[in-house]
């Protein structure tokens, strides 16, 4: 996972994810930190893992680091975070040796990842972007926030359970 440790050093990130933390400092709802980052790989990698998808661990990892960091320019800018964040993925991910064909893969998944709300059916194989969605959506405590009744997602994509 050399690669990915690349990604947690590489300047744009560190950059961005500071900036990210700086515009977050007040805000009640779930933050965009580090460790939404990796709880999103980690049960992204058991949900992979546990349901036989064999999907890399590496690309697991990189994309899910590299999911929410275009929120800075969401704040800023008013782009969408999930293109912003699959546009600076690709800067980053080429800084740190990734081949073409995975940042392609990793680039798709980020900018789609918003887009899947209906867990994957039996008749296909679960995409990279449906993998992210449903580990970003269980990565979050929603059964111990205290701005649960505030919150503006929708009842049934809370996580209210402990799953992983």
């Amino acid at each position: 996972m050399e690669r990915v440790t690349k990604i947690i050093s590489n300047e744009l990130y560190k950059k961005s994810q500071l900036a990210i933390e700086n515009l977050e400092k007040e805000r009640k709802f779930c933050n965009h930190d580090f460790n939404h980052y990796i709880d999103t790989a980690r049960i992204a990698y058991i949900i992979s893992l546990e349901e036989g998808y064999n999907v890399d661990k590496e690309i697991i990892y990189a994309t899910a680091l590299l999911h929410d960091i275009g929120r800075v320019d969401e704040y800023t800018l008013g782009i969408s975070h999930d293109i912003a964040s699959a546009e600076k993925a690709k800067i980053i991910l080429k800084q740190c040796f990734f081949e073409d064909n995975e940042i392609e893969i990793i680039y798709e998944a980020i900018k789609d990842h918003r887009g899947y709300k209906n867990i994957k059916s039996k008749e296909k194989e679960m995409t990279l972007s449906e993998l992210l969605y449903r580990a970003d959506k269980l990565s979050r405590c929603c059964y111990n926030c205290d701005a649960y009744l505030e919150c503006k997602w929708d009842d049934e994509i809370k996580n209210n359970n402990i799953k992983y």
